[in-house]
């Protein structure tokens, strides 16, 4: 007979997401029993430049998995295991011996690696890494990012030669924290899906290169070993959930399409948060996009083969409200862009390109920066309004327009796009969405997938979900939007796009830091 006594137990995750920090406990039908979210501070010390206190937000995640666990009344006997999902590319230094950073963590957003890029494109080009590991030469990724901090803070380089550093992206380095740190030898590792964001790994080895590991300057040793996305990597200590196994990584986007169920090739989803980011799972097979798409890693559990996906990324689209907030005030918070974007029938002719961190997917260009074009005396607040969050949309048909011409080598041409994250509550832009892209937008049950699949990968890994399978039963539909505008209206809206991006790249020269 079963154990009557015995707590009903759920798997926990931490969402290290861009602008905040979130705990969220799910059940075995992937409902969200508890969450706890803290925003951190967005420090940007020059133009271009962004960064966060990696301590502010290791403080930040103690204390959302208290509270997670406090507003459900559970504790560590009813949490089976820990999952993680963060902001990709944001990579961060600290001291092995102390865990104390030495510099704060450079964003996935931050531009000042361009120099380093610019000079390491002079001896092959953009592309010349992207055999090895998929990825155009960018200030995107973290491997350049590294680099930079060992060479601005004093005696880094040779402290990372000796041993005394280590280095991560915010994975990395909650896992190193949460299983001790330096006091208790805390497990130094990262998974796949996070490597392949580095512009370090070879895809076909799922190891560093130590080729490029030279070329770019990032001594191996500071490198956290490569394991994959669903297995034990160590247990909580000390803490609340002390001798819990953490046994789940996957970086937010791919955790975002594993929480999706895209699990065979040809499936897609694209995720609206402080960026955009499209991927699709082309399976087992490595496919290299000339549209501008990156090749990298979807997800690999325990001893399984790697799965490939191919990803359209965008740098602004939430973030972009955000900046509207909190930048020039124009709003006090974002269902106000709704109410304004609701007060005109259309953009008036203004269109909003948030090329704050230059242009990325299928374009490339860190040379442009943002821009609001097609002003009149005609235009008001609430056409600016209208014109920030419909770029996402037309920054979306880029990237599917693109990934349309490579997907008919990895199961075809797609028929709908699965959407998730904080912007698909607008019911508005989604059908403006699925008008501009002329595919069926659909929305999950369960709108905020990123943790989700984090929390999956976890619990694959311990045993609380039996097989993928599960995954896929748990998936439900919440509402469908299929394109009704009329086509040469779609076409004119996206010609007018199409100029307004044209006129931003040119703009940083001589200025690059």
């Amino acid at each position: 007979m079963p154990d009557m006594s015995a707590p009903t137990t759920y798997v926990l995750a931490i969402d290290r997401g861009t602008t905040s920090t979130r705990a969220m406990v799910f059940d075995r039908d992937g409902t969200v029993i508890a969450s706890d979210q803290i925003e951190h501070e967005q420090i940007f010390p020059g133009a271009g430049w962004v960064e966060h206190d990696a301590t502010e937000i290791w403080d930040n995640t103690r204390r959302v998995i208290g509270g997670a666990l406090g507003k459900a009344n559970l504790n560590s006997g009813h949490i089976e295991a820990v999952g993680i999902t963060n902001q990709r590319e944001t990579t961060v230094v600290w001291e092995k011996a102390t865990g104390r950073p030495i510099h704060h963590a450079v964003v996935w957003q931050d531009t000042r690696t361009q120099g380093l890029v610019d000079e390491l494109a002079r001896d092959g080009g953009l592309d010349r890494f992207k055999e090895v590991s998929g990825l155009p030469l960018a200030t995107y990724f973290a491997g350049p990012k590294i680099a930079r901090i060992l060479d601005h803070v004093e005696g880094a380089r040779e402290r990372a030669e000796a041993g005394e550093l280590l280095a991560g992206t915010m994975d990395t380095r909650v896992l190193w924290n949460l299983t001790g740190g330096g006091e208790n030898a805390g497990v130094h590792v990262t998974d796949v899906t996070n490597a392949s964001r580095t512009m370090l790994m070879d895809l076909k080895t799922l190891s560093w290169d130590e080729a490029t590991c030279e070329a770019i300057g990032v001594p191996m040793q500071l490198l956290p070993e490569i394991r994959s996305s669903s297995e034990v990597y160590g247990e909580c200590k000390p803490g609340v959930l002390n001798g819990t196994p953490i046994a789940g990584i996957l970086g937010d986007q791919q955790s975002a399409t594993f929480g999706r169920a895209c699990l065979t090739p040809g499936s897609a989803k694209n995720t609206y948060g402080t960026g955009n980011f499209m991927l699709l799972n082309t399976g087992s097979e490595i496919v290299t996009s000339d549209k501008g798409l990156l090749t990298t890693v979807c997800y690999q559990l325990g001893e399984e083969p790697a799965v490939y996906a191919l990803e359209g990324s965008i740098a602004v689209t939430g973030s972009l409200i955000q900046w509207l907030r909190d930048n020039p005030g124009f709003i006090k918070g974002a269902p106000e862009v709704e109410q304004l974007a609701g007060s005109v029938e259309d953009n008036g002719g203004v269109y909003f390109v948030p090329a704050f961190s230059g242009l990325f997917a299928p374009h490339w260009r860190p040379d442009a920066r943002g821009a609001i074009l097609g002003l009149t005396r005609f235009a008001n607040k609430g056409h600016i309004a209208r014109a920030a969050p419909e770029s996402t949309a037309y920054q979306t048909k880029d990237v599917l327009d693109a990934m349309q011409e490579d997907a008919e080598r990895a199961g075809g041409r797609l028929t709908e796009l699965k959407v998730d994250g904080g912007m698909v509550a607008n019911d508005t832009l989604m059908q403006f969405r699925a008008d501009v892209l002329g595919v069926d937008v659909v929305r999950p049950k369960i709108a905020e997938t990123t943790a989700l699949g984090a929390a999956y990968a976890a619990g694959l890994a311990v045993g609380y979900w039996g097989s993928t399978d599960e995954i896929v039963d748990n998936w439900a539909e919440d509402q469908r939007w299929s394109p009704s505008m009329d086509e040469d209206e779609v076409a004119r809206l996206h010609r007018n796009w199409t100029k307004a991006i044209s006129k931003t790249p040119d703009w940083v020269d001589e200025d690059v830091v």
